[in-house]
């Protein structure tokens, strides 16, 4: 029996740096949109049962990765064979389309896929709750997938409370064709200055959060290409936020109409990019 797990990119779209903790992460607290929908925003992971375990990637943003241990995905497939103390030997194929390095959640995202399709794959039982710390280990944005929708995150961000769903105004996602280090802009937090830490306002049900990103100046020292971008979008109409740490970003507009002309425009003046409409 093979089964298909689909692997959907995110969106922070409020991201607040509160403070380094005593173990050298940061305390945040942020508000992430699962971008389900989205097929060329979506990854697909297919398992079934095997001789033995295996890993195939392909995809248009598939080159360059490598299937060894390293992988998230098969990090995230030992964390199931250790709860079920037993070898999980399955054929996985993941087909990649969301970029890496773009601060688009692809890697947790196809690593909360694994745990689902394991989980359901080889009938281990897991509750949600045992899906979530196995997830919690992996990585800070790996249990938002697992609960999907709009979701509140805070310390790492890996401890997550769903949020009533809030509407996305017309959006544009672009990448320019930059990777930019996590770790890096992290680290850059301390040369450009810690931003006040402002924590999330309270706000009325379903009301939209603020739109920001506090890692966005760290970002630029890291990677100053991304200036460029941000002010093309900005000479649109749009209203830039930088994805995660990058390289991506996101400009909201007033209208279905203005963001979609924004699109072609792009496409035409700026060809070496990405450009999605959401």
């Amino acid at each position: 029996m093979a089964l298909a797990i689909q692997a959907p990119a995110k969106l922070n779209r409020f991201l607040a740096v509160l403070g380094r903790r005593a173990d050298g992460f940061h305390e945040l607290e942020l508000v992430t949109t699962v971008l389900e929908g989205v097929a060329e925003l979506t990854d697909q992971l297919d398992g079934e049962p095997a001789a033995r375990l295996s890993l195939e990637i392909s995809g248009p943003t598939g080159q360059g990765l490598v299937a060894d241990e390293t992988n998230l995905v098969l990090r995230a497939w030992r964390q199931l064979e250790r709860v079920a103390d037993r070898p999980l030997p399955a054929r996985l194929r993941l087909e990649k389309h969301i970029p890496h390095g773009a601060g688009l959640g692809g890697g947790s995202s196809d690593a909360a896929a694994v745990l689902r399709l394991g989980n359901r794959l080889f009938d281990l039982g897991l509750e949600d709750q045992a899906l979530l710390i196995l997830a919690s280990e992996l990585g800070s944005d790996v249990p938002l997938f697992l609960l999907g929708g709009t979701v509140l995150g805070l310390d790492r961000g890996e401890r997550v409370f769903p949020l009533s769903p809030v509407a996305l105004e017309p959006l544009l996602i672009v990448h320019p064709g930059l990777h930019v280090s996590t770790p890096a802009v992290y680290r850059a937090l301390q040369e450009v200055g810690y931003p006040d830490p402002e924590p999330l306002p309270s706000l009325p049900e379903g009301a939209a959060p603020p739109w920001r990103n506090d890692l966005t100046e760290a970002a630029l020292k890291v990677c100053p290409e991304l200036v460029g971008v941000r002010q093309a979008l900005l000479a649109t109409g749009g209203e830039p936020l930088l994805c995660g740490s990058g390289s991506c970003w996101a400009a909201r507009y007033d209208s279905v109409t203005r963001r979609d002309a924004t699109a072609e425009s792009l496409r035409t003046s700026h060809p070496s990019w990405r450009v999605w409409a959401v």
